[in-house]
């Protein structure tokens, strides 16, 4: 796994890691009884679709966890609600306040604070914080991944007939990449191989628990780093694989992830490559009919 880009540390950081993580660290504990209390926000800011919306605490963390990582490291912040500098180059902190938000505002537990540090596209360290589940992830490339301060033992190398598989959300990522009906058809596909699936509506939960063994793979259509880097660099400090869909290394720039243990990811690759290009779909279940040969007498074409 050293040879994965991102999972050693690079030697031109800005800031020294050790300093960064525990800085982040102090300011998602202090976010979390805030965190706690706004469960159950409603949906107040309609965002790209009319099935993604923020709470005025999504907005609230934000500006809160970002204005302490600012202020502490000088480092630049990139966050789901506000935005920021370009994501893929230079060094700077990526935010979600709230992981998760359809499952904050309705109660449910499986949400979360997701923050990384990101430098030339990939990971640099990430923070998982889950507080309704009791959960704190922290990853430094090069290090180990930790689970409420413990060190979490090194991934098992298991199948996706094993142990469960996470799926991510339908409706939201690359839309244009990954054609709804594509997308149905990779469920339905890993459903019927997989031992058994999870819906967690969370990509930072469904990342957390692969990194932790909890799942076996996980797979993401979101091509956005708030949802994926921090689940990135916990994955590798644990001797997972991360890549897109194609088997591409993954970095921010990727539209899609597939994150697993080594023996799941080949599964799942090999499970999404069978089905062909994602563009040769255009409804469930169906793929885009080959086109008809040419005729060897194109004149008698109009007289059929």
């Amino acid at each position: 796994m050293e040879d994965q880009p991102g999972y050693t540390l690079p030697t031109d950081l800005p800031v020294d890691p050790g300093e960064a993580l525990a800085l982040a660290t102090r300011v998602l504990d202090e976010a979390t009884p805030r965190f706690i209390e706004g469960l159950g926000a409603p949906g107040v800011q309609t965002k790209s679709s009319r099935t993604d919306f923020a709470t005025e605490l999504d907005l609230e963390l934000e500006r809160r966890i970002s204005d302490a990582l600012r202020e502490d490291t000088g480092l630049e912040v990139h966050g789901e609600e506000y935005g920021g500098p370009p994501i893929n180059t230079g060094t700077l902190w990526v935010v979600d306040p709230i992981d998760g938000t359809a499952n904050y505002s309705l109660g449910i537990p499986t949400t979360g604070i997701l923050v990384s540090l990101v430098h030339e596209s990939q990971p640099v360290l990430g923070l998982t914080w889950l507080p309704l589940l009791g959960l704190r992830f922290t990853s430094v490339s090069g290090g180990r991944l930790r689970e409420n301060d413990e060190i979490v033992p090194a991934l098992p190398d298991v199948s996706i007939r094993d142990v469960a598989l996470g799926l991510g959300s339908l409706n939201t990522g690359a839309r244009a990449t990954y054609p709804p009906a594509y997308r149905r058809e990779v469920f339905e596909q890993l459903t019927l191989a997989a031992a058994r699936t999870r819906k967690f509506g969370s990509t930072g939960v469904d990342l957390a628990f692969v990194a932790s063994g909890r799942l076996s793979a996980a797979v993401s259509f979101g091509n956005y780093a708030w949802d994926n880097a921090a689940g990135a660099s916990h994955i590798r400090a644990a001797g997972g694989v991360v890549t897109d869909l194609a088997g591409e290394q993954w970095s921010t720039r990727s539209q899609s992830m597939l994150a697993a243990s080594p023996r799941a990811h080949v599964e799942v690759l090999d499970t999404v490559t069978q089905l062909g290009e994602p563009g040769n779909f255009f409804e469930a279940g169906r793929r885009r009919a080959a086109p008809e040969p040419e005729s060897p007498r194109p004149w008698l074409e109009g007289e059929r």
